[in-house]
């Protein structure tokens, strides 16, 4: 089952902390920030269920962590713009880090 592997747990904890933290960005930045940062999230979840499905998932593996690096950068302009405070930006940070390298240790797995 999907929900057995830590990095979907991790995903779906992280999931728990950023919709309500997206929810609260400005209205300028809710259409724009807040939805792109919801949505990469959301179809972060689609890669994992599909990668744990998929006999051969090095692809959807390497989808994942693209978008793993694109929430790292438009979390950053996140933080520049002032819609995360320090503390949050430090917090998904330090998530998104840990779950990188859940992930690259899966991707060396299904490359070996």
């Amino acid at each position: 089952m999907t929900d057995d592997l830590p990095i979907f747990i991790d995903w779906m904890k992280f999931m728990d902390w950023l919709v309500p933290v997206a929810d609260k960005f400005p209205k300028v930045a809710r259409f724009t920030f807040a939805q792109r940062l919801t949505n990469l999230a959301l179809d972060m979840v689609e890669d994992l269920v599909e990668a744990r499905y998929t006999k051969r998932n090095s692809t959807i593996l390497k989808q994942a962590n693209l978008r793993l690096e694109k929430l790292r950068v438009i979390l950053r302009l996140s933080h520049q713009q002032k819609y995360l405070s320090h503390k949050q930006y430090e917090f998904a940070s330090k998530a998104l880090y840990e779950i990188g390298k859940q992930l690259g240790g899966w991707s060396k797995q299904a490359h070996g």
